[in-house]
């Protein structure tokens, strides 16, 4: 990854923040997007005084302005772009019946139309270079969550949207890596929307038993490295939920149904 252009969406925090240091301690150049300006422009101070190329660029995925401008100012600065990471993402946590329509809506402008329009912009680059787009999705992007409607709608659209971008560009050169990461110790959970579209402001979950964000990073370095079509992470609630989903999609539901609604507070029991 040394001297490559990365865009990384979604980069304060998180895995986005994760694959930032670790790209950064890798030599790659970096072009570090997310809404919280003050903690990129911290990200940047501490780089910059390590050696390594990077810029901050306050963006808010869900405005395709916003979008353009981060692809032409990484462009205007670095003369390309070498990978695109599309990671900037919100969850939900409540029913359907229940939750409010503008909820799905936030999660489809963000984690959906963040990704399309990032991808938009930065796909001429890309295929000059013969780069990598990079989505980020979730186990909910191959299983349906309960409470997580909006969530899971829009990381399978992710999922069908970079499939069909990776077939359309088969003769170009352009590697395309979908990224399903299992639970991760993140604060994502802190940050889900609820039924009126508020924080829910704490996780139901033991953070401390998830796999870390940095192995998260570097894992899909890794990938991105081989050049990989996809990459599945941890094994019971990753590669095998999604390995039986397509042979005993009954029984994965109810398992689903069934170990969600042991969460604290589950929205449904």
């Amino acid at each position: 990854m040394k001297d490559n252009v990365v865009i990384i969406t979604g980069a304060s925090s998180g895995i986005g923040f994760a694959l930032a240091n670790e790209l950064a301690n890798r030599g790659a150049i970096l072009s570090l997007a997310a809404r919280n300006r003050d903690k990129l422009e911290e990200m940047v101070k501490e780089y910059q005084g390590r050696g390594v190329r990077a810029i901050a660029i306050p963006t808010d995925v869900s405005k395709e302005e916003d979008c353009r401008r981060l692809v032409q100012q990484t462009v205007d600065t670095f003369g390309r772009v070498d990978v695109l990471i599309t990671n900037a993402g919100i969850s939900m946590r409540a029913l359907f019946e229940e939750v409010d329509l503008k909820v799905l809506r936030r999660l489809m402008d963000v984690n959906f139309w963040g990704t399309v329009c990032c991808t938009k912009y930065a796909l001429p680059y890309l295929l000059q270079s013969k780069g990598s787009v990079v989505g980020i999705i979730s186990v909910a992007g191959y299983v349906g969550l309960p409470g997580r409607t909006g969530y899971a709608a829009s990381k399978f659209a992710v999922r069908g949207f970079l499939d069909t971008l990776r077939t359309e560009n088969l003769k170009k050169g352009l590697h395309v890596l979908v990224v399903a990461p299992g639970f991760t110790g993140t604060n994502i959970r802190n940050l889900s929307l609820t039924a009126d579209g508020t924080p829910q402001g704490k996780t139901p979950r033991d953070e401390g038993k998830m796999m870390t964000a940095e192995e998260v990073a570097r894992r899909i370095i890794r990938a991105i490295e081989k050049r990989k079509r996809s990459l599945i992470l941890t094994f019971v609630e990753g590669k095998l939920t999604v390995f039986l989903n397509k042979f005993f999609p009954s029984l994965v539901s109810r398992l689903a149904y069934s170990h969600m609604a042991k969460e604290p507070d589950s929205p449904f029991k």
